[in-house]
């Protein structure tokens, strides 16, 4: 087993890029839980059975970051020196807000499910299209800084269909 040190690609003994089998990533996933399980350390006393615990969070979080795009995308931008910084980092291509400030002002102005779910439908098509890039520029042109760039808007999407969502439960109810 790697050191707790591992990165979550070394850990789960995958190849170190974006585009992952989610299958092959739970199934890994289960079988390291199954190697780390704490009861599987019963009868080697209270000490063992602490570091399989570690193990077993340790696993738990790599499978957090690898299983959801947005945070794999993050963790590979950050593992090759690119931050995301998106506290800091707010630049934004024109275009990219200039499409936003168009969905803003539908939802603002939307009154239906229907609007609402026309709406999500964009954002979602949004969504797809930068995570499509994020794959692009990770696993083919090793451009992790520009990487960086379209995963702070795919969180900045990601945020505003969380508003959608909000907005049709409310609309709902």
């Amino acid at each position: 087993m790697p050191s707790l040190q591992s990165n979550d690609f070394e850990l789960f003994d995958l190849p170190v890029q974006f585009a992952q089998d989610p299958a092959a990533l739970d199934a890994r996933w289960k079988e390291l839980q199954r190697e780390a399980h704490p009861d599987r350390f019963a009868a080697q006393g209270a000490a063992a059975q602490r570091v399989a615990m570690q193990w077993s969070v340790r696993i738990n979080e790599a499978y957090q970051r690898l299983r959801n795009p947005l945070k794999r995308a993050s963790y590979l931008c950050e593992l090759h020196g690119a931050p995301i910084n998106a506290e800091t980092n707010t630049a934004m291509p024109a275009d990219f807000l200039l499409r936003q400030m168009e969905l803003r002002e539908a939802l603002d102005e939307a009154e239906t499910i229907e609007d609402l779910d026309e709406i999500a439908s964009r954002s979602a098509s949004s969504g797809r299209e930068q995570l499509s890039k994020i794959e692009q520029m990770i696993d083919v042109k090793k451009d992790f800084q520009a990487a960086a760039q379209q995963v702070r808007s795919l969180m900045f999407i990601e945020r505003f269909a969380s508003e959608v969502d909000a907005r049709i439960d409310q609309l709902g109810q």
